[in-house]
């Protein structure tokens, strides 16, 4: 290792000497020489305060002009981005092979194209003639989109660049992409990285609001290196069972706005239609009165939508392991209810296997739902029906008591809108906390053993 080089600099005029002296040669002051150690080669180029270009500061208070919302022309799908593309973002789609991202982008982007928008759309996996043929099964081959097929991001990024820049850009998929600037193939966690990066630095500086659609994992998550998600802005997941004929898409992460709304579409032949009204997708026909059922308004961001709960216990006459099955919904909260309803409300389900099922495979994480499975599950065990028209929701506390939930009354009013007239709630949710409840008459219980003892007829 190089031996550091020592100078002395005079602290009255600054001049350097390359030893000590008493008195400076340029100013001849006394002992003004002090002892320094110069850099080297090695400091110097690795010294990151020094070399770089001034960069501009702007105040969080200056009066600007914040970037526009655009409109992909499909309200369910603005919904879920928060209003809109934001231009000069980024974002990143996924979801299991067929659910119909291709679909829902290549819909999108003939809307925009079709009111005058600039759309590049470039497809890694698909010729531009396959493109154009699923375009006209849709029957969207009179929109005027650019098409190009293309792995290769230096390509794409010099075709952008010696064009004006497009409004949307849509890369399906980032998977597919190859960066020259790395060695592996395309699909790999360097090159996924590489050619996101470069692709993001393009929408952040000409303002093109670009989609990168993702492959997913067996398990549900996106392909790729985990920081992918960090570097967009927002992501999306396009969720549904491809038995079912509903999808939803769910913002997971959103930058521009709140990642609890989501979108609701209807597979058909002519492609996704928005669903304006979801609780029509997840209620079955409600004229007969079945045990067994009750409905619980869940709430997704600020839309309320009505779901089945179906449960079936069968007795086992024999000393069998009953069994628990659920699906739509956490098997441990299950697990969690039945316990409760045993030791707290007086009911036995060791010797019955039990059933749960959220009707059209929509899929439940709200813990307002509690007491709605509770409900459905005395009901039917006791083969007594709650009534067509009742909703029920409330979470439910180890210790039996009935806890409120968030938004009681918005779920009020949807119920209301529906037809529904009597809601089962917390005794914490009234008419005056929840403010206007669409004229639905409330059942307020304090303990899920209240709630048993009048479905079971026992006041």
């Amino acid at each position: 290792m190089a031996k550091p080089r020592k100078t002395y600099v005079c602290q009255a005029c600054g001049s350097v000497s390359n030893r000590w002296q008493g008195q400076c040669p340029d100013c001849a002051e006394w002992n003004t020489l002090v002892e320094q150690a110069a850099p080297t080669a090695f400091s110097a180029r690795h010294d990151l305060q020094t070399g770089g270009q001034r960069i501009q500061l702007a105040r969080l208070d200056a009066a600007v002009e914040l970037p526009p919302r655009i409109s992909t022309g499909i309200a369910e799908f603005d919904r879920a981005l928060g209003g809109g593309l934001v231009a000069g973002s980024a974002t990143l789609m996924g979801g299991d092979p067929g659910i119909g991202k291709s679909t829902l982008l290549l819909q999108a982007s003939a809307n925009m194209a079709r009111a005058g928008h600039a759309i590049v759309y470039i497809s890694g996996e698909e010729a531009a003639d396959q493109v154009r043929l699923r375009a006209m099964r849709l029957g969207l081959a009179d929109a005027p989109i650019d098409l190009a097929s293309a792995t290769s991001v230096r390509d794409i990024l010099t075709t952008l660049r010696s064009m004006e820049s497009p409004v949307m850009l849509v890369i399906d998929s980032i998977q597919t992409m190859h960066s020259d600037l790395i060695e592996g193939a395309p699909g790999t966690v360097s090159q996924v990285r590489a050619s996101a990066q470069e692709l993001i630095r393009y929408a952040k500086d000409s303002g093109c609001a670009v989609i990168l659609v993702g492959h997913v994992t067996k398990d549900g998550n996106i392909a790729g290196p985990r920081v992918l998600e960090h570097m967009v802005d927002t992501v999306m997941s396009f969720e549904g069972e491809r038995s079912h004929q509903y999808r939803i898409l769910r913002s997971i992460k959103n930058r521009f706005g709140a990642t609890d709304e989501i979108g609701v579409f209807a597979m058909e032949e002519a492609g996704l239609s928005e669903v304006g009204n979801p609780s029509s997708l997840f209620l079955s026909d409600r004229d007969a009165q079945m045990p067994g059922t009750s409905v619980f308004p869940a709430l997704e961001g600020t839309r309320p939508v009505l779901v089945e709960i179906q449960a079936l216990t069968v007795r086992l006459s024999s000393g069998a392991t009953p069994r628990r099955a659920v699906v739509g919904w956490d098997s441990g909260r299950l697990a969690m209810v039945l316990a409760v309803l045993e030791a707290r409300c007086g009911l036995s389900f060791s010797t019955a296997e039990v059933y749960l099922n959220v009707a059209g495979g929509y899929r439940l994480s709200d813990p307002a739902a509690d007491m709605a499975v509770a409900a459905a599950l005395v009901s039917a065990l006791s083969e007594r029906p709650l009534g067509s028209g009742t909703i029920v929701f409330g979470e439910l506390a180890l210790s039996g008591e009935l806890r409120p939930v968030a938004h009681a009354g918005l779920r009020l009013r949807e119920a209301a809108k529906l037809g529904f007239e009597k809601a089962l709630v917390p005794a914490s949710v009234t008419a005056k906390a929840s403010g206007d409840t669409g004229g639905m008459r409330l059942s307020s219980y304090a303990r899920l053993a209240n709630l048993v003892d009048q479905l079971l007829g026992r006041n």
